[in-house]
């Protein structure tokens, strides 16, 4: 199904959106995106999102972090040959710390990264399809059909007590 029109219902209520959203999965309409002025723990739900993977990217950059940090620490220790009082020159606990350092630095670089890749940023797709009204006190939702079934969604959207915009 080639989606050519896109069509945004504006809704002033949660409930309504909700209600929108659910409509659309049982509909011939493909659901694209909502806009919302804040975040709604009731629109989340409805959306059935799954887990986000970006949990996966902070762990593989505390792992890395540590596994560099230890490393740096026995290769800068190696390199520099400072034995005192016949302690062992690569000690643990010491460098436990060192890398315990460098996990929390890269965990949060690895999920930034993660943020970006998920998320798909930088990305300019979807302005075109935003309404300010938006920012505000509206909710947005918005649709695409094939262009015979434009009067359907938006007779759709008005029967959920929404406002209509159509995109070109």
């Amino acid at each position: 199904m080639k989606a050519d029109r896109h069509i945004m219902g504006l809704f002033k209520s949660e409930d309504q959106v909700v209600a929108a959203i659910s409509g659309l999965k049982n509909s011939p309409y493909t659901f694209r995106r909502v806009n919302s002025p804040f975040p709604s723990p009731k629109i989340m739900a409805a959306l059935k999102l799954k887990k986000s993977p970006v949990g996966w990217f902070t762990l593989a950059g505390g792992m890395i972090g540590f596994l560099a940090g230890f490393s740096l620490a026995i290769y800068s220790t190696i390199q520099w040959h400072l034995v005192v009082g016949g302690k062992p020159v690569v000690g643990l606990i010491p460098f436990v710390i060192v890398g315990f350092e460098a996990a929390i630095a890269f965990s949060v670089f690895g999920n930034v990264i993660g943020l970006l890749i998920m998320a798909r940023l930088p990305s300019d797709r979807w302005l075109k399809y935003y309404d300010p009204r938006c920012s505000g006190e509206y909710f947005g939702v918005l649709a695409s059909c094939e262009m015979d079934q434009i009067d359907g969604l938006q007779d759709f959207f008005r029967q959920q007590g929404g406002e209509v915009k159509v995109f070109n």
